[in-house]
């Protein structure tokens, strides 16, 4: 892991980008240390540098955690397939016809998952090598694909905050049961792009004894911000 930059923020927080072989990310550190850590995940295709994740992160590293996020494959700046690129093609050629879009989800989330888990745990083993980061590990994001992979193949993990917002591929819904560790499910309730009922159906699939469902009006970005404090509060109880 090379650091290519650093800041210390108003707040207290160090951020610092660094490279891991072709992976490019960010790591927020609080000022007090050793710190529990938290991978935050984006959705397929945003930037780490997303406005949202980055003010997510960072309130979370002021709260006292590590928080570390990474253009995985198929998002931000990480290299991107042909195939990739001919799915999202073809998924907004279909949106703006408006027709079906689900199985072109699939075959566009499905990928980039199997990919995007290997760097994540690689990421993952570089990070808890650095000195004031430690486990316990939670995972927090709206890529709820993504994270049902890691909490089923990623024993470190110990709790997930998800977010109902993306498309979740067949082969993670039904891993979705397998899914045991503590979770915290935020639903909006009006999204566009997100049926409620498969929302709720995702929710009554995972095999978690703890599992909380937080569901709010409004579309997909109208989550309330005091969420946020609710999700770290959630953290708190489970990595502290």
């Amino acid at each position: 892991m090379h650091f290519t930059s650093e800041q210390r923020l108003d707040d207290g927080v160090l951020e610092r980008e660094f490279t891991l072989g072709e992976i490019p990310g960010t790591l927020w550190t609080p000022g007090s240390a050793p710190a529990p850590l938290v991978l935050m995940a984006h959705n397929n295709g945003l930037p780490k540098a997303d406005p949202r994740l980055v003010a997510r992160a960072r309130y979370t590293a002021a709260r006292g955690y590590a928080v570390a996020t990474i253009d995985a494959a198929g998002c931000g700046d990480h290299p991107r397939s042909a195939a990739d690129e001919q799915a999202r093609a073809d998924l907004r050629r279909a949106m703006q016809a408006g027709e079906p879009v689900d199985e072109i989800f699939e075959s566009l989330i499905g990928p980039l998952v199997d990919n995007a888990a290997p760097e994540w745990r690689t990421t993952l083993d570089a990070l808890l090598e650095l000195p004031g980061i430690r486990g316990p590990v939670g995972y927090s994001g709206g890529w709820t694909a993504l994270g049902i992979r890691l909490a089923v193949t990623e024993p470190r993990i110990a709790a997930a905050g998800f977010f109902a917002g993306g498309y979740v591929p067949r082969a993670q819904r039904e891993e979705a049961r397998r899914v045991t560790i503590p979770l915290l499910f935020l639903l909006q309730w009006d999204d566009e792009g997100n049926p409620r009922r498969r929302a709720l159906d995702l929710f009554d699939a995972f095999g978690s004894e703890e599992k909380t469902l937080h569901a709010n009006p409004g579309g997909h970005t109208g989550t309330p911000w005091f969420e946020l404090e609710d999700g770290c509060r959630f953290l708190d109880r489970h990595l502290k």
